[in-house]
């Protein structure tokens, strides 16, 4: 089974793109973030025409997730727990079924948080305490649970070009490494990083033509429970996405499973 995440950075603008992606490679499910469009607005018919099962949690103009998949929903999840007051599309879980039991599928868009300093910055801090809690209870279900999306996270200084200009940026601060170590220590595999030590970047900034210079990111992951990890095959990075025509600024990361 190919299970892939993929920040759209806007669904109407790369449906195109998006479309051609899904005929070539044929992922069993995806998960985009940033589709940036209602839920009406979302083009399901056009999906669905190619054998996926559409859910989404769309937001006007902004953040937005979804899932696309050739098994059927068992259950769907919208929105992180624990505040009710948080009106954000961030969040969208789907359950399947698989030989052998389920697969808990969670795709989600984890706040920017800049600039640092701010609200924007307390508020990703926040999301990622939610996060953690929300994390816990389904590894406790001990079931095969994937985590992917943006996590707008580098996590290390090999998951950066140039690492150095990222120090005073929220996916780089203390406090956001901080929150990424206590995810991964609740027993979460970092799907790339279990594969492969390079660089594997899947972000590059339109506004400084990181694509260009060659100038680049790691910041979108999958993340897997152990039941999730001892089915983990292979993570490849689709990196030539990027280079192609009226690309999104991030490119798919798929895992490859045993399910």
């Amino acid at each position: 089974m190919r299970i892939a995440t993929w920040n759209i950075n806007g669904v109407k603008a790369r449906q195109g793109a998006l479309l051609k992606w899904l005929e070539e490679e044929s992922p069993d499910i995806v998960c985009l973030q940033e589709i940036k469009s209602v839920d009406e607005a979302f083009p399901r018919m056009e999906i669905e025409a190619m054998g996926y099962n559409v859910e989404t949690f769309g937001q006007k103009s902004w953040n937005g997730v979804a899932i696309l998949s050739k098994h059927r929903f068992d259950e769907v999840t919208r929105g992180l727990p624990g505040d009710d007051g948080d009106e954000q599309s961030r969040l969208i879980e789907g359950v399947f079924s698989v030989e052998g039991g389920v697969v808990r599928v969670c795709c989600i868009y984890l706040p920017n948080g800049n600039p640092v300093g701010t609200d924007k910055f307390t508020y990703k801090l926040s999301w990622m305490d939610r996060l953690h809690s929300f994390v816990e209870s389904r590894l406790a279900l001990e079931e095969p649970f994937i985590l992917l999306g943006d996590f707008n996270i580098i996590p290390a200084n090999v998951d950066a070009t140039v690492p150095e200009k990222w120090v005073g940026d929220a996916a780089f601060r203390p406090e956001s490494a901080e929150r990424w170590r206590a995810l991964l220590n609740l027993g979460l595999t970092d799907a790339v990083r279990a594969i492969t030590d390079e660089p594997s970047l899947t972000f590059w900034d339109f506004r400084t033509f990181g694509w260009e210079r060659k100038d680049g990111i790691r910041i979108d992951h999958l993340l897997l429970s152990p039941q999730a990890a001892d089915r983990l095959e292979d993570a490849v990075v689709h990196a030539a996405e990027r280079g192609k025509d009226k690309p999104s600024d991030h490119v798919p990361v798929v895992g490859y499973f045993a399910f």
